[in-house]
């Protein structure tokens, strides 16, 4: 996208900006999408037994980790998206197909969901998490990957929790919350200018810290586009680690395919970041 295109979403109205970042009106059959994943969620831990860590009593705040069967195997944690007011981790056990298929451990991780949470608050879940994986796993190599919201999360850690994890892998992601603000998004988590500047990846920047890979559907809405490509330039232009992926004709749902499929650009990324050799 041209430079130019990076200040358009100020000029739009609420209504406008809502539908910019309307993911679901965008894919008209992402409700048949999400279910399918949820049915083969379920039959997927019918099949595979997991084990499930509590990082502490509230009923999302768990953990459910799946081995590859390798011992000392890397961890890849992901974290679900739904604008942080929607979905849960057994939502998602299916997208452990591709990474385990390639020799990565998988852990799906709970949080809490606005308006009952803060993002402050679960932001800090996130953490928590991560912490005690890395308490569980042991030295083994640990990336956090998130899409959507989610992504938001995973790229989040690599300031909240840098000393915990090794990489980040941010699918569809969301680095800047200002234009979040603005959205109708915002009458659930009441983000403030204060959380704004302290929550968005691209404002935490800083020398150091784990590399962060970022891909995005290429039938993505425009300013989810922008957004993961900011945020990727602002992070080369302090000379920061990582890579910048598109994924072909993929819209906001079907992205995912790239991490279920073991051969998947997004399966394949995880386990390079998780050192693998899978480019």
């Amino acid at each position: 996208m041209a430079a130019a295109d990076a200040v358009l979403w100020r000029d739009l109205d609420r209504a406008a900006l809502t539908r910019a970042y309307d993911n679901s009106g965008a894919v008209r059959d992402s409700a048949a999408l999400v279910a399918g994943w949820r049915s083969r969620s379920a039959a997927f831990r019918e099949g595979k037994a997991g084990q499930t860590l509590a990082y502490g009593p509230g009923p999302r705040q768990a953990v459910d980790l799946y081995r590859c069967g390798t011992a000392g195997a890397p961890c890849l944690a992901f974290v679900h998206g739904g604008y942080w007011q929607r979905n849960a981790r057994e939502d998602f056990t299916c997208m452990a197909e591709g990474p385990l298929a390639l020799g990565l451990d998988v852990a799906l991780v709970g949080y809490t969901l606005a308006p009952e949470a803060r993002l402050t608050w679960i932001a800090g879940e996130i953490g928590a998490a991560l912490r005690l994986l890395r308490r569980t796993i042991g030295p083994s190599r640990l990336v956090v990957a998130g899409w959507s919201a989610g992504g938001h999360l995973a790229t989040l850690m690599t300031t909240l929790a840098a000393d915990t994890v090794d990489a980040a892998l941010a699918v569809s992601g969301l680095f800047d919350l200002e234009p979040i603000a603005g959205t109708a998004l915002n009458d659930a988590l009441h983000l403030t200018q204060a959380e704004v500047a302290e929550l968005s990846p691209i404002r935490r920047l800083a020398l150091g810290g784990p590399p962060v890979s970022v891909i995005y559907g290429e039938a993505e809405l425009p300013e989810l586009r922008r957004q993961s490509e900011d945020y990727h330039a602002a992070r080369r232009a302090l000379g920061l680690d990582g890579d910048l992926h598109t994924v072909p004709g993929a819209d906001h749902f079907r992205v995912l395919d790239a991490l279920t499929a073991p051969d998947g650009r997004i399966a394949r990324e995880a386990a390079r970041l998780a050192g693998l050799g899978h480019a």
